[in-house]
């Protein structure tokens, strides 16, 4: 069994960076050559990230989602609260601090220390997925919250030092990564599993929406208080190799700091779940040991997707930037980025979790192919006008706002699943190839043209979080008209059936 879902995860993975990497290649190979030693660490790293991609999504499938399942299902089951918020926060605590791509962004942003960072992010996490149980079982429309919160997310944002307000959007995008997801998402199937109403299947959905919310109002807190004396961030490393040999020394040395960091990562989460399953849960033998076997592949694909994407797509990233910028037409980077960014966002891990879930709730009605080609179509906006930010230095405000708006404006006249999807799809959007390629691209660009990089490269992750929540409410927007168009004979209403899902057991 493992063998045909581990060839299955594969055709997935190569399907998903094929298309990046013929990108890479042409740009490359035509208006933006890169260095011998550049290319050959994006091509190895290109391999660990299809090899990495693979592993983590069967461990994602195997254990991340049935531990998330079994435990949201459990801690609110008694509908104790005293007991639920306090496991609540705990967990997105833990599951927070375990996040690569938080990492990666607290080691870019150096005008906070890296533990000040990234505990305050943890924290908002926490506090947000208690309010995010909290709305499930209470039956709270998302709608009314998203717009209460993000109005005091922008009356906060106005008086924040104009260097932290990207890196704290940014935040927002990068807590909800590959570690992040598929345990979030399976913990809202397993919260919404206990509620017997018609809407419970749309409100398991939404977890990741509310999740996002708390490590931006925490960060643009922190800025208040810690008062950082300017912006700084750390500068992409580009490597230089001489041979094959220098290049397995290369991606060697890096492997032991990511075994260590996963561990790290990974350790917490399966701990809590080991106390979970002794005191409540009580589960068999072959469950345990298939949750054993999913977190080892989760482990392994990890460490060797992150290795190819820091050592080998980071470095590529920033360089194509600077040379694109560098040409005599600037604007040329737009329609590129535009380009890069609706092909990139499939080789996020945790899109497919994402996709799978979305396939088994809705029974089908919301397509896999759709959700993907409107999570592409909105990365790609996004990074376009990440582009005219970096080419122009125009404030992130003026991009947020109106596209905040628009969103939370969409989400009043679609159907409510669309719109929990729509938010979760925003999180899962900004993952580890936007903090590790997007990033450094624009980064590299902003340096090239003379721009400020904290002010105008920054912010690149919180667009990519953003644009998505247009498009997918788009989407629903669209499958509403339809359905209302189309004669009931000749074409049922798909979503009309969708209140009455029941849960899937993943």
């Amino acid at each position: 069994m493992y063998r045909s879902h581990l060839q299955e995860k594969l055709n997935e993975s190569l399907s998903a960076v094929a298309p990046i990497l013929c990108i890479v290649l042409l740009l490359s190979f035509t208006i933006a050559p890169l260095p011998t030693s550049v290319l050959t660490a994006f091509l190895f790293g290109a391999v660990l990230l299809v090899i990495g991609m693979t592993f983590f999504s069967l461990g994602a499938e195997l254990a991340m989602s049935p531990m998330g399942e079994r435990v949201g299902t459990c801690i609110t089951k008694s509908r104790r609260v005293a007991i639920m918020l306090p496991l609540g926060f705990l967990l997105g605590f833990l599951i927070t601090i375990s996040e690569p791509d938080l990492q990666v962004l607290a080691n870019q942003v150096q005008a906070v220390p890296n533990a000040v960072l990234i505990v305050t992010v943890a924290v908002g996490v926490g506090l947000f997925l208690c309010f995010a149980m909290l709305r499930m079982l209470l039956s709270v429309p998302l709608n009314a919250l998203l717009v209460g919160f993000y109005i005091l997310v922008f009356i906060l944002a106005m008086f924040v030092p104009r260097d932290f307000l990207a890196v704290a959007f940014d935040s927002g995008g990068v807590t909800t990564g590959p570690m992040t997801v598929p345990f979030i998402m399976a913990m809202g199937i397993g919260v919404s599993a206990i509620r017997s109403d018609r809407h419970s299947a749309n409100d398991s959905f939404g977890l990741v929406a509310l999740c996002s919310i708390g490590p931006i109002l925490a960060v643009l807190l922190l800025s208040l208080i810690f008062r950082p004396e300017g912006g700084s961030y750390a500068a992409v490393v580009i490597p230089e190799i001489e041979d094959t040999a220098a290049l397995g020394r290369l991606f060697a040395g890096s492997f032991p700091a990511y075994i260590r960091e996963i561990a790290v990562s990974l350790l917490p989460i399966a701990g809590f779940f080991a106390v979970f399953n002794a005191v409540s849960l009580h589960l068999e033998k072959k469950q345990l040991i298939r949750i054993g076997v999913g977190l080892a592949y989760t482990y392994v694909g990890l460490v060797i997707f992150l290795t190819g994407v820091n050592v080998g797509f980071m470095p590529a990233g920033s360089y194509l930037g600077s040379v694109i910028a560098a040409l005599p037409c600037r604007a040329v980077i737009i329609p590129i980025g535009m380009v890069i960014g609706y092909f990139i966002v499939m080789a996020e891990p945790a899109v497919y979790v994402l996709m799978r879930q979305v396939e088994e709730l809705t029974d089908g009605a919301i397509s896999g192919a759709a959700m993907k080609h409107s999570l592409s179509i909105g990365v790609a906006v996004s990074v376009g006008l990440a582009m005219v930010r970096v080419l122009t230095g125009i404030s992130i405000f003026y991009l947020l706002v109106p596209g905040y708006a628009a969103a939370i404006l969409l989400s009043f006249f679609v159907p409510k699943i669309f719109t929990a999807i729509a938010f979760d799809s925003g999180g899962v959007a900004s993952g580890p190839m936007a903090t590790t390629f997007l990033l450094p691209f624009a980064m590299g660009a902003c340096a090239a043209v003379g721009g400020d990089i904290v002010t105008d490269a920054f912010g690149v992750v919180a667009m990519v979080a953003m644009t998505p929540l247009i498009t997918i409410q788009g989407l629903g927007l669209l499958y509403r008209l339809r359905t209302r168009r189309a004669p009931q004979s000749a074409a049922p209403d798909v979503l009309s059936g969708l209140d009455d899902l029941a849960i899937i057991d993943l």
